[in-house]
């Protein structure tokens, strides 16, 4: 049995079952926050060669030329689904979306960056990211108040703020930037072509 049988066995998918698109937008959303920005960049995206799926719902074997991957920051990263969908991608242009509770921390924005983008293979064309705010789950806000001693108030005091600013976005300009990003990242593969 060759590579290409076995792949077809392994997967049930033949060659005539993948879908052939121009462009993919993928995506884990915990709170809603990612897929409203997903949504915004399906909508920016030209052509009609191009679809939108949560990533645990893509069933079907896709084969896009470029993907947008979107997630919510975990602990500094993505979700291990994300990473091993990124790992998994070769010869494609890539681009990440992000939603974070930590709002406008750019270092922290591109420490998530680099440890997202460190498992897209090295024959990809890798794109850039986009960040923004999300909103997050009313427990966070709880464990931070539980957590206040009096060495840790102005801390603490940042957290809480950080977290009702949070509660706003992602907002209109959000998608506003999150739709420049598009036009961005496709004025960049047209000038590299």
């Amino acid at each position: 049995m060759d590579a290409k049988s076995a792949s077809e066995a392994n997967t049930g998918n033949t060659e005539q079952d993948v879908i052939r698109l121009k462009t993919q937008v993928l995506y884990v959303s915990g709170t809603g926050n990612t897929e409203r920005i997903a949504e915004a960049i399906y909508r920016e995206i030209p052509g009609a060669s191009k679809d939108i799926l949560k990533l645990d719902s893509c069933f079907e074997k896709y084969s896009a030329d470029t993907y947008f991957v979107g997630f919510w920051a975990n602990c500094g990263s993505a979700s291990v689904e994300i990473l091993e969908f990124l790992s998994d991608l070769h010869k494609k242009n890539i681009a990440l979306f992000c939603t974070c509770g930590m709002g406008w921390n750019t270092e922290y924005y591109k420490k998530i960056e680099k440890n997202v983008s460190a498992f897209i293979p090295d024959d990809n064309r890798y794109l850039g990211a986009f960040f923004c705010q999300g909103k997050m789950p009313i427990r966070v806000r709880r464990k931070y108040e539980q957590m206040e001693t009096p060495e840790n108030h102005e801390r603490v005091e940042l957290l809480l703020r950080n977290f009702d600013k949070a509660l706003l976005h992602p907002d209109r300009n959000d998608l506003d930037h999150a739709r420049a990003f598009v036009r961005a990242v496709y004025d960049q593969m047209n000038a590299e072509r």
